[in-house]
């Protein structure tokens, strides 16, 4: 018998499965694909790889403004595509190697709940304590008329281009379709986004979104607002505007941006009896779902799609399943969205706060403030938004548009964990010359 049998391994399948192995469990991991799930796969990894490349490309193109002068450019999307796969390779690697010293035996194939303590995977009977769902999710497909398409791809599909489309259409403005359409942008692509909302990235801060919108625009991307997109057919996708207007754009591509959806089909649910509604599994803060010894973490569970948020999950029911008491904070959760500049976020965001009716004190401040980004980014522009409760001063959100600023947000997530105030983060040094800088100027600059 197990201790622990996992379905998907995936981020939050992987680090649970080797955590639980780190401590003398005797784990299975079941996977049906690759080792790694979405992110490594077809998401994160790969996505940024791209992403890495079209940065590149920027800082080329923009090199004369540092006293460096380039000869023509050019692009290898075949080198591009190739170095991708060699990243993933790696790293699968990796994980692979770290599941092996843990002692996780793999299964290949299609678990599914048959009882509550046994998994069936090609039709062989698993005995276990504790099962732990993290089967991830899947691109939606929203009901638009010619959706199926075959010029219109998911984010999964669209990394198996092998050239550089002349045009895209991208429904939806999220963390998906931003980073594709700057990816795409930057390669000479034609890119229009068409949004149902009237702002992008609908989950940040409306303020640094404005930011982030007008970046986009300022580099050529294309974006209709406030639009819902009624057909996709040979002669274009159509789309109506706020105002009622009907219009219609040609592109060589669509990319269905418009979410994701979690992986319930098909593990034996209903069967068990685990609760969940088109969302996801309903879980609690341990990580329980309303089955003893049943778990559930990640996408699957519709609470926070992020992979870092996944694998804590993971860990957090690991810890509760063997006796160690731990509970998910959500709201010290960061989240990025890689553009360039760069999006990173942690807490509660302005219209949040306003809709909660939370007492609150903001400032906005911009990276210029630090010669760091002054020197390394020239006019270019960046903000630090700081969100605090007006009585005590506890850092509730704050929110980063610039250069880097997912490589520093996980400091600020420190201080919304351990509920620190401005007169915490006062005595906290910071290191010169850093953009950091700035975000503890902003900080300080609340009274």
């Amino acid at each position: 018998m197990y201790d622990l049998i996992i379905l998907g391994a995936g981020p939050g399948g992987y680090e649970a499965a080797a955590y639980a192995g780190e401590m003398g469990k005797k784990v299975a991991l079941i996977e049906k694909e690759y080792i790694g799930g979405v992110c490594l796969n077809t998401g994160c990894i790969p996505t940024k790889t791209l992403l890495h490349s079209a940065k590149t490309l920027q800082l080329c193109r923009e090199a004369e403004n540092y006293g460096i002068k380039t000869g023509k450019l050019e692009i290898d999307y075949g080198h591009i595509r190739k170095r991708k796969k060699e990243v993933i390779a790696l790293l699968t690697k990796g994980v692979e190697g770290k599941l092996k010293r843990s002692g996780v035996e793999m299964i290949w194939g299609e678990g599914r709940l048959t009882a509550k303590n046994i998994v069936t995977v090609n039709k062989k009977d698993y005995e276990t304590k504790n099962i732990l769902i993290a089967t991830g999710s899947s691109p939606a497909v929203p009901p638009i008329k010619g959706i199926d398409s075959s010029k219109v791809l998911d984010s999964t599909a669209i990394l198996e281009l092998n050239k550089i489309p002349e045009s895209i259409a991208i429904v939806g403005a999220g963390v998906i379709g931003l980073e594709f359409a700057y990816f795409f942008n930057k390669m000479g692509t034609e890119v229009k986004i068409i949004e149902m909302l009237p702002h992008i990235a609908y989950q940040i801060d409306t303020e640094i979104s404005s930011y982030l919108l007008k970046s986009l625009e300022n580099e050529g991307i294309d974006f209709a607002l406030a639009s819902k997109v009624t057909k996709i057919d040979k002669n274009g996708i159509s789309y109506t505007r706020e105002n009622g207007k009907t219009e219609m754009m040609q592109s060589e591509f669509v990319l269905n941006a418009t979410g994701r959806k979690p992986n319930l089909e098909n593990i034996g649910l209903d069967e068990i009896g685990v609760l969940y509604d088109a969302e996801g599994i309903k879980t609690d803060l341990q990580g329980k779902t309303n089955v003893s010894g049943i778990w559930a973490c990640g996408d699957v569970t519709g609470r926070c799609l992020l992979a870092h948020a996944a694998t804590r999950e993971g860990i957090v029911a690991v810890n509760n399943m063997f006796g160690k008491r731990d509970i998910m904070r959500y709201k010290a959760i960061p989240s990025v969205i890689y553009t360039n500049p760069e999006v990173a976020s942690v807490g509660m965001t302005e219209q949040v706060l306003q809709q909660e009716e939370i007492g609150y004190k903001k400032n906005i401040l911009s990276l210029n403030i630090s010669g760091r980004f002054v020197a390394e980014n020239g006019k270019k522009v960046g903000y630090v938004k700081v969100l605090t409760g007006s009585q005590y001063n506890e850092i509730l959100g704050i929110h980063i548009i610039g250069e880097a600023a997912s490589e520093m947000i996980y400091g600020m997530a420190a201080f919304i964990e351990m509920e620190m105030r401005v007169d915490d983060i006062r005595e906290i040094v910071f290191p010169h010359p850093t953009v950091s800088e700035a975000i503890k100027e902003a900080i300080c600059q609340i009274k």
